[in-house]
């Protein structure tokens, strides 16, 4: 992390100029519209977290499937 915050991270530089927390209430009223959650199913991702997933997704012009891949990747990649 430190050596990604000493090439100047775009990452980093939103995270310290946004504040993505702001966008909660809205993307929550927005999504929880309708939903029937007795019918089970898988619970939802964070929608803020999905919300950065679009942001990095328009701003690195990925594709649904590589962005897709590249969360998989990381994801399997912290498990060990």
């Amino acid at each position: 992390m430190e050596k990604l915050s000493k090439k100047q991270d775009p990452l980093e530089r939103l995270s310290n100029h946004i504040d993505f927390e702001f966008f909660r209430k809205p993307l929550r009223q927005f999504f929880d519209k309708e939903v029937d959650r007795s019918k089970g199913g898988r619970p939802a991702y964070d929608y803020v977290l999905m919300f950065k997933v679009l942001i990095l997704q328009r701003y690195y012009n990925l594709s649904d499937d590589t962005i897709e891949y590249a969360i998989l990747d990381r994801l399997s990649f912290m498990r060990f």
